[in-house]
C-alpha cells in the first residue's frame, strides 16, 4: 500500500544529484575567505548563465575568469549589457579560488571608471 515506485526513486535520486551539483557550483567553499582587488581590461564580457563572467588580462598575471553574480542579481548591481565593454579598465574586488594555479575570482563588487557595481553588498569586507 505504501509501497515506492521504481520511478519515484529514480526521479528522487536525479533531483537530489542536481540540487547537490547547483549547491557546489552556487556556493564558495572553491574561494578563499580573504579578498583582493583584481586590476586588469576587460578582454571579453558573457551575460549568459549560470553566472556572467569577464575575462580580464591583468598586467602582471595574464587573464583571469571573473564570475559575477547569477543574471537577476547582476543586473540588480546594475552591470547589464551594455555598461562595459572590452578594452575597459575594471578593478574587481572578490574572492580568489583555493587553487593558486586556477586565475578565477568571485567578484562582489566591479569598478569600472567612476561608476561601482555592488554584486553582492553583504559580502563586500572593504570600501
Amino acid at each position: 500500500m505504501f509501497g515506492i515506485s521504481a520511478q519515484r526513486v529514480v526521479a528522487a535520486a536525479i533531483l537530489s544529484a542536481l540540487a547537490t551539483g547547483a549547491a557546489a557550483h552556487h556556493g564558495w567553499s572553491w574561494a578563499e575567505a580573504d579578498q583582493i582587488e583584481l586590476r586588469g581590461t576587460i578582454e571579453k564580457i558573457s551575460m549568459g548563465g549560470p553566472h556572467p563572467t569577464l575575462d580580464v588580462a591583468t598586467a602582471d598575471d595574464g587573464v583571469w575568469l571573473v564570475e559575477l553574480g547569477n543574471p537577476r542579481q547582476t543586473e540588480r548591481s546594475g552591470f547589464v549589457e551594455g555598461v562595459a565593454k572590452p578594452g575597459d579598465q575594471v578593478v574587481a574586488l572578490g574572492n580568489r579560488s583555493q587553487d593558486a594555479k586556477e586565475k578565477r575570482l568571485k567578484a562582489v563588487r566591479l569598478t569600472i571608471g567612476e561608476k561601482r557595481y555592488d554584486i553582492y553588498p553583504d559580502r563586500i569586507k572593504t570600501n
